[in-house]
């Protein structure tokens, strides 16, 4: 027993430093519901253990190659904090790994996420990890695991972090992009839901010019708060894809466009040989990109560097399976349309026809 007086007489605690291990536990209660809704075959363990299973063979892989990826959110979470929406935010941190993962051919089997925080608030989690679990379902995949961590001194007030984690198969020879894709094959555009989860350090600077608080009607949607508008969550793309894909369609590759916007993503999934021609006023664009713009003063270029602009999925096609793609694409839902086609590269990897709408 120690003799300092400023120390209580039974000696400290964990709660008293910062860390409230019965909070942690009841987040883990409140959250089984929604993890046990993402159940899926391979997966039908419990959370709780210190790992999580998945079985490829009841999953129905014979030859699987794995593929892996993992992201966050980014400072979209700095909205969803001041503006005290947390049930969308895990929809988003799904997204930006299962769209990772399909657009080499895979399909999303199981998720992980780590949340951090410096004080667990019990309903802030539960409504995070919900999120959570509806992107997994909207992906066809498990949540199998993750990790809360509690960290006082790292995060003040209501601050916290997200990170994802997804592992995805596909069968041996069927992985994206594929090697037949040449000149003359089509794109086609599939429809962002909005910003998605990349751009929000510019978007946030031009909301603080603006003079708007996140509870003001947003200028593009005035039906809605501008904090709730801009955190409509990015569009998950696995299941129309991955249809289209074993519909025996010819897709030839995929590009997610995320950070880096048309740019820098495009030609992730290019040989060295080709280009991509896109049409910009072929691209339907959303209301907000055209606040953003004439908002911040914009330049297109910037605007296509940064954001999505309104394609959040671009596809390769064999242009005799365009039309069809299309089609079947609108079949789920999705809005799509050809923007484009690819040819011989003879300068930079992406050529820009047209202007945007915005």
């Amino acid at each position: 027993m120690s003799d300092d007086p400023n120390l209580p007489s039974n000696g400290l605690s964990y709660k008293q430093a910062g860390v409230d291990i019965d909070a942690g536990n009841a987040l883990v209660e409140a959250i089984k519901p929604a993890v046990k809704s993402t159940r899926r075959p391979g997966a039908d363990g419990e959370i709780g253990g210190f790992g999580g299973l998945f079985d490829l063979r009841a999953a129905g892989f014979t030859d699987p190659v794995l593929v892996a990826a993992n992201d966050g959110v980014g400072t979209k979470l700095r909205i969803a904090i001041e503006a005290g929406i947390h049930d969308t935010v895990g929809i988003d941190l799904v997204a930006m790994c299962v769209n990772d993962l399909v657009v080499q051919g895979a399909e999303p089997l199981f998720f992980l996420d780590y949340f951090a925080t410096g004080a667990l608030d019990v309903a802030q989690g539960t409504a995070i990890v919900e999120g959570i679990a509806e992107g997994c379902r909207q992906a066809g995949c498990a949540l199998i695991g993750g990790e809360t961590a509690e960290m006082p001194g790292m995060y003040h007030g209501g601050d916290y972090d997200l990170a994802g984690f997804a592992v995805g198969a596909a069968e041996r020879g069927s992985l994206l992009p594929r090697s037949d894709i040449g000149p003359g094959d089509k794109l086609v555009a599939i429809a962002s839901s909005g910003v998605h989860s990349n751009g929000y350090s510019l978007v946030r600077k031009i909301v603080t010019m603006s003079g708007l608080d996140w509870s003001d009607p947003a200028p593009f949607a005035p039906e809605t708060s501008l904090g709730a508008a801009l955190l409509t969550p990015t569009k998950i793309y696995v299941k129309p894809l991955l249809d289209a894909i074993r519909s025996g369609l010819g897709i030839k590759a995929l590009a997610h466009i995320t950070g880096g916007g048309f740019q820098e993503n495009i030609p992730r999934v290019l040989p060295q040989t080709l280009a991509a021609r896109v049409n910009l006023a072929a691209v339907s664009t959303p209301n907000v990109f055209g606040w953003l713009a004439k908002q911040g003063g914009i330049a297109e270029r910037e605007m296509l560097r940064t954001f999505n602009c309104g394609v959040g999925m671009l596809v390769a096609v064999g242009a005799d399976d365009a039309e069809a793609l299309v089609t079947r694409l609108e079949s789920h839902g999705e809005i799509a349309s050809i923007v484009g086609e690819l040819v011989e590269r003879s300068g930079d990897a992406v050529e820009f026809e047209g202007t945007l709408s915005l």
